[in-house]
């Protein structure tokens, strides 16, 4: 069997070892006391590290595999929840089969919250909760990649630059998810590479040419691909975007430079932007099974988008950035779905964020929430 120990999760025989060695962590023992105690000076929270690395102790004590791991993590992001969102709801769940795994194809607005909202509402209702596929852009120290590899999520190695290397890496990539689906592992994984910054989901076909490369050795087709894969759209829709500034100004700089350049630490800065930050309210919306009779990765992500487009639950801040974008003064009846007094409440909000985001990102801020709704309504 191919070996996948360089991108695959840590197996339960390796979880206490890992955490023996995080909780004594100087680069984690540091962020995590940046985190709790950022408002204090450097030299202070230098004096809180002990306390950290105890309370890191207690934590993971008697944690010795995954499920316990992940039974320890849920109980922290449901505090999350409750202090971050105002409702989390889902739908379609039904559609996933208890006793069959999935390829959970997903829009991919937020680096952490995306996959850990759908494994909750997985572990909610009784299914299995899924791998998580992340790149390795966002593991720039060890520490990090640890946690996420305890975590059940495995590496895509995308900083490589050899065309050799990038393909013997896409191979593998590919390989390893079939062999996920095997062990009747559930599987998550973005629609495209990064987040969808503009708010606008769209499969990219070279994901799916690249789950076609572990079938061809064995020259299965792309449909006998599909059949084995079950792969199954999920749409995640947030009422407000943690990140909708920060994403707005980066738009604005590669739209007038033509590229962006990261600052140090920045995806760090936005996960935990994207973790602790408000969300409203937010739907996980699965879809259904794409039939296995498409014959080509076009006509895959076409459907793939169908559903994502029609399932995604639109907010009033999606419709209030298509009305200030198009200077529309009458709406057309989106209105009339919410309670008044909640409208209200949810456009005041809008209209302030929206006043906190520099002038010369404000266009692409209204687009990052409006066009969700352009995109639901060439579906429907």
């Amino acid at each position: 069997m191919e070996s996948f120990d360089d991108i695959r999760p840590y197996h339960d025989a390796e979880v206490a070892p890992v955490l023996h060695e995080l909780v004594r962590n100087k680069q984690l023992l540091n962020a995590v006391g940046h985190f709790q105690f950022g408002e204090m000076p450097e030299f202070a929270r230098n004096l809180m590290r002990p306390l950290v690395e105890r309370k890191l102790r207690k934590l993971v004590a008697g944690v010795d595999n995954v499920h316990a791991l992940q039974q320890s993590i849920k109980s922290m992001l449901e505090k999350v929840i409750d202090r971050t969102t105002d409702e989390l709801t889902w739908s379609g769940i039904e559609h996933l089969p208890k006793d069959k795994p999935c390829l959970l194809l997903s829009n991919h607005r937020d680096i952490v919250m995306d996959p850990a909202l759908v494994n909750y509402v997985l572990h909610e209702t009784g299914r299995n909760t899924a791998r998580i596929a992340i790149g390795d852009n966002l593991l720039s120290r060890p520490y990090i990649s640890d946690l996420m590899r305890l975590n059940k999520s495995f590496i895509v190695r995308r900083s490589i630059t050899g065309r050799r290397e990038k393909l013997q890496a896409l191979l593998q990539l590919s390989a390893y998810i079939r062999h996920s689906l095997g062990e009747q592992e559930n599987v998550w994984i973005a629609q495209r590479e990064g987040r969808a910054k503009d708010g606008n989901d769209r499969t990219d076909t070279a994901i799916l040419k690249m789950l076609h490369m572990g079938f061809r050795a064995d020259q299965l087709s792309f449909s006998d691909m599909l059949n084995h894969l079950n792969i199954v759209p999920v749409s995640i829709s947030y009422e407000y975007d943690p990140c909708d500034v920060a994403k707005a100004r980066e738009l604005v700089a590669r739209t007038t430079n033509g590229s962006y350049n990261k600052e140090e630490n920045e995806d760090l800065n936005s996960i935990v932007t994207g973790i602790e930050g408000f969300k409203g309210r937010v739907h996980v919306a699965f879809g259904t099974p794409i039939n296995p009779e498409l014959e080509t990765p076009v006509t895959v992500a076409e459907e793939i988008d169908r559903q994502m487009h029609s399932l995604y639950r639109l907010w009033p801040s999606n419709w209030l950035a298509r009305d200030i974008l198009e200077g529309r003064e009458q709406h057309d009846g989106w209105r009339d779905q919410f309670d008044g007094a909640d409208l209200a409440k949810q456009e005041a909000l809008f209209r302030e964020r929206l006043e906190q985001c520099p002038e010369e990102a404000r266009s692409w801020f209204l687009k990052i929430y409006a066009n969700p709704v352009f995109n639901q309504q060439v579906v429907v």
